[in-house]
């Protein structure tokens, strides 16, 4: 019985090789030695060999397997599972055409082999870049960058997909994560429109005034504030929230709060003033006193 060859023969690399140097051997190799375009009589047994060098030298656990005892399953007979997300594109370059080699390649199309499973991780983001949009460069654990697109107006728990930046060729998930801003908030029920605390002195609230609100572009609005406006209450700024990438655009909330006067900073005059006008305006309970 002839002897197994090595793999690592078989795909010309050493056994120090990285999981991308093996990807792009076997890519090369593909190209070459599909029976489609190798002519040699023993075409389909040098690829079979091909696919089982990398079916078991692209797996962590299977390579580990087989540099210890020399083949991948002790006492089994193995069984290839090729990477036809690979093949695919391996094809399309020799082929032009979606993946498949020829008239009689029906039998290996790639569509019945199941995808690599997708993986998942978290991906924090700026509060503006949530809002604006823009590309977040990730470093990944093997000391890769990759560049993850983000639409404008993303809301926190949303799923982004990376195709083919996962753990063998899969997709890579990310589920966003918000950071906060010192001025604004977001709506879980609404997340393009944006929550913003507006504070008051009693002056303002009673008589009402023209205030500057901030917003996310930077740009400063002109706010009338109604006479007699109290704590609590929202003004709403329409279509000065966050747009998203399809330009939709939410509002801009302000929710009043009264800040009152502190002790500390009043002088006897102005003390004497506010406990006179208290006096004269009575408190605001009096309909507690005819309840039931």
């Amino acid at each position: 019985m002839a002897m197994a060859k090595d793999h690592y023969s078989v795909l010309g690399v050493g056994r120090d090789a990285t999981e991308q140097e093996i990807r792009d051997a076997y890519r090369r190799l593909a190209r070459k030695l599909h029976p489609d375009v190798n002519k040699a009589p023993d075409a389909q047994q040098q690829f079979t060999e091909l696919q089982q060098a990398y079916d078991v030298l692209s797996d962590e656990k299977k390579r580990a397997q087989y540099d210890r005892f020399g083949h991948a399953e002790p006492g089994r007979h193995q069984q290839v599972n090729v990477n036809f997300d690979d093949l695919g594109s391996i094809f399309e370059t020799m082929f032009g055409g979606g993946g498949r080699a020829g008239p009689g390649a029906r039998a290996r199309e790639p569509r019945h082999q199941p995808r690599p499973r997708a993986s998942e991780a978290d991906l924090f983001i700026s509060f503006r870049k949530a809002v604006e949009g823009g590309i977040e460069r990730v470093r990944m654990s093997d000391g890769k960058t990759i560049e993850v697109a983000i639409p404008k107006g993303v809301a926190s728990g949303q799923k982004l997909r990376v195709r083919g930046a996962g753990t063998h060729g899969g997709d890579l998930i990310f589920r966003v994560d918000i950071g906060e801003h010192p001025l604004f908030k977001r709506s879980p029920e609404h997340p393009l429109d944006l929550y913003l605390e507006l504070p008051l002195n009693l002056v303002e609230a009673t008589l009402g005034a023209t205030v500057e609100v901030p917003t996310m572009t930077g740009e400063d609005l002109s706010l009338r504030i109604p006479a007699g406006t109290a704590s609590g209450r929202k003004l709403r700024l329409k279509g000065r929230g966050i747009e998203d990438a399809h330009g939709k655009k939410g509002d801009l909330y302000a929710l009043i709060r009264i800040v009152p006067p502190s002790p500390e900073s009043l002088t006897d005059e102005e003390r004497s003033m506010l406990q006179a006008l208290g006096d004269r305006l009575g408190h605001p309970r009096a309909s507690w006193e005819s309840a039931p």
